[in-house]
């Protein structure tokens, strides 16, 4: 199956109900400082919106959630993989996709084989605080060489006026947050991704 290359992120099921019907087709809800209730209830609505509208969701971090509710793929950072049980992850059938911001880090997630390689921040972001300064696209098209034929998604401080850039460095997806929710209109920004990254 191949992924949208368009890849917005959200943190509410809120979010999806809006942008769903204007043909986003993959879609992560990442969810941080939420009582679990609140955590599943967000995964099983989004859930269901997803499939009412054929896109794919991938939930980041609350993998057992993620088995529990019956999902498909769940996303993984870097201190996140020190705790997830991989092998009951793939024992349920999830798919999974991996942030990666370095040699080693990356060394270590193609040993698992995953379904998809992040790469960040591309450019300069504000969303959160790293140690990594921006990669730049020489870096999206090194990485692009080393993943081989698993897709791989850049992120980090990402706008539609750079999709194609990071597209043709060698990016398959382009994964994108604030450009989004920071905007004073999303829906239409959400447009304009579509129709740059399609």
């Amino acid at each position: 199956m191949t992924l949208d290359r368009f890849y917005p992120i959200f943190d509410h099921s809120d979010w999806l109900r809006r942008m769903l019907p204007l043909g986003v087709k993959l879609v992560q809800l990442r969810m941080k400082d939420l009582p679990e209730e609140s955590v599943r209830t967000q995964i099983a609505l989004s859930r269901d919106l997803c499939r009412e509208h054929g896109a794919v969701l991938v939930i980041n971090d609350h993998w057992q959630a993620a088995i529990d509710l019956g999902c498909d793929w769940v996303h993984l950072g870097q201190e996140d993989l020190d705790d997830a049980d991989l092998s009951a992850i793939r024992k349920a059938g999830l798919k999974l996709g991996v942030s990666t911001h370095d040699d080693d880090e990356l060394e270590r997630v193609l040993a698992m084989e995953p379904d998809y390689v992040a790469l960040g921040p591309v450019y300069p972001t504000i969303l959160k605080k790293m140690k990594w300064h921006q990669q730049g696209l020489p870096r999206v098209t090194e990485w692009k060489a080393r993943v081989g034929q698993t897709p791989l998604v850049g992120i980090g401080g990402m706008s539609v006026e750079r999709a194609a850039g990071v597209l043709e460095a060698g990016a398959d997806i382009v994964s994108v947050v604030t450009d989004i929710t920071l905007n004073a209109e999303p829906e239409s920004r959400v447009r304009q991704w579509i129709e740059a990254t399609r």
